[in-house]
């Protein structure tokens, strides 16, 4: 499971575009929102500096984070962030309630692993491309996990890594391989080194094709 997060939040009664710039700009203040559950969608800012510190974790973005606002306690996960297009900071940011027992379905980072020991690349000298960089899936907010990892040591050359070869902690599963076999994507691939026979252009176009 993911690392909890706590953030402080005040309510924001004046909404708009103006209101948002002034925000942003005189407070140095993230306006945002929290949304679904059986409750309303309520208007909130968030200071800066305090969210652009929890942003640079990578565990915040899959995490369950407590949020104090008005003097109430909500358990939400970071659904959206609109960063400027220029300079990167966070311009907006939407926060999903969610339910102790009511599965979610959230995107988790994959970390691959063993990539300089990978059989492909260092007995056969190809190259590891990645096809994702997270994948989707579906759990109740507990078993979310921080990430997912992918073991690329036995990948041999030609060799395809899709959704089925990775292990998924329990309570986790992956919404595409729901839908059936068609949706078994490719996530990974190691390419042969250029010049080899059954060069890295045919297994490029292939392992593209499946992504």
């Amino acid at each position: 499971m993911s690392e909890s997060f706590e953030i402080q939040a005040e309510v924001r009664v004046d909404e708009g575009k103006g209101a948002s710039r002034r925000l942003r700009r005189l407070e140095n203040k993230v306006p945002g929102v929290i949304y679904g559950g059986q409750q309303p969608a309520r208007s909130i800012s968030l200071i800066r500096k305090d969210l652009v510190k929890n942003l640079e974790s990578e565990a915040f973005y899959t995490a369950l984070i407590s949020v104090q606002v008005g003097g109430d306690t909500e358990t939400v996960i970071l659904k959206d962030i609109q960063r400027h297009p220029a300079k990167g900071f966070p311009m907006h940011i939407d926060l999903m309630r969610v339910e102790a027992n009511k599965a979610i379905k959230v995107h988790v980072p994959l970390h691959f692993i063993n990539e300089e020991k990978c059989q492909g690349v260092k007995i056969g000298g190809g190259m590891i491309q990645h096809q994702a960089t997270d994948i989707e899936v579906l759990c109740l907010p507990k078993d979310i996990p921080e990430y997912i990892e992918v073991d690329m040591l036995e990948v041999t050359v030609g060799s395809i890594v899709h959704l089925s070869d990775v292990t998924l902690p329990e309570g986790v599963t992956s919404t595409a391989l729901a839908l059936g076999e068609d949706h078994d994507l490719a996530i990974a691939a190691v390419i042969a080194p250029k010049g080899s026979k059954g060069g890295s252009d045919d297994e490029a176009a292939a392992a593209g094709e499946e992504g």
